[in-house]
């Protein structure tokens, strides 16, 4: 067995020794901002972890993940969802921070609240710029949050965010309501999140709503009809996150996540698979 490696029998968490780095926190950074995901597989590569590291490498940082579940989906369905141990989720985040160091940080699919509460514990400990991105449905329509997370959701993480960036369905189950943007953005923040994104790809309204706590700002997005938008929501908040990381302001940032992920829509790739396709942050297909 090659140094390092090790087994987790029966789901069992082993800590390897020798794994941790020298150093802690922050220790080697040559100059590369470092950006980390704490989000869910999706093993058909359009969405979840997969989508944020893609959006992390095209903004041009170092992208991290911390797994939180892994589900078994393609373009059509999420037929399995499997939770990771809270214990291991820790220690990937160890892993990471004691070595590497975080810039910023993003939250996708967290699934439950059990996992929420892990999260929640760590990042309270370790405070960066955080994005949360609140994924409760998936673009097949599948349930992403349970239904008893939702609570842990706005009372743990919201107030630990730098930003939440719901869609507009999100935005209106969270805030309990079906309201304009400017009115859930509003909401949300009553409800503790520091400032919200209510993104533009739902709805009448072509436009990405942030608010701060004070200023009301609409980012225009362009609209592309073009049937692969799947990884769409994770594609923006992964690359607002990255802005963050490189020192980007807030608005600053909103607006190129909003160029990106309205970019990434119209790369999509419609041919993949028989349902949504996915986005393409790096326009595959014009490159071939």
């Amino acid at each position: 067995m090659a140094a390092g490696a090790g087994l987790c029998p029966a789901g069992g968490l082993v800590r390897v020794s020798g794994a941790r780095g020298e150093g802690g926190g922050s220790r080697r950074n040559h100059g590369l901002p470092r950006a980390l995901t704490i989000a869910t597989s999706d093993s058909g590569g359009g969405a979840g972890i997969q989508a944020d590291l893609k959006a992390f490498a095209a903004a041009g940082v170092h992208g991290m993940s911390a797994l939180v579940a892994l589900t078994a989906q393609n373009t059509t369905a999420v037929t399995a969802v499997h939770e990771l141990p809270p214990a291991f989720v820790r220690a990937q985040l160890d892993a990471v921070w004691d070595d590497i160091g975080v810039d910023a940080a993003k939250t996708g699919m967290l699934f439950s609240k059990q996992l929420i509460d892990a999260v929640a514990d760590f990042v309270e400990e370790h405070p960066v710029p955080l994005v949360v991105d609140p994924v409760m449905v998936a673009s097949s329509g599948a349930n992403l949050l349970l239904d008893d997370a939702v609570e842990t959701l706005v009372a743990r993480l919201f107030p630990l965010a730098t930003v939440i960036t719901p869609n507009l369905h999100e935005a209106v189950a969270l805030a309990g309501f079906d309201g304009g943007r400017r009115e859930l953005a509003e909401r949300l923040h009553e409800l503790g999140a520091p400032a919200v994104v209510v993104t533009g790809g739902h709805g009448e309204a072509a436009v990405d709503h942030l608010f701060d706590g004070e200023r009301h700002v609409e980012i225009a997005v362009e609209r592309h009809d073009v049937p692969a938008t799947h990884g769409a929501g994770c594609t923006h908040s992964a690359t607002l996150a990255a802005e963050l990381a490189k020192g980007a302001l807030l608005e600053e940032a909103a607006r190129t996540a909003a160029r990106v992920a309205s970019d990434a829509v119209r790369n999509g790739l419609a041919d993949v698979g028989a349902g949504e396709g996915p986005v393409d942050v790096f326009a595959l297909k014009g490159a071939a």
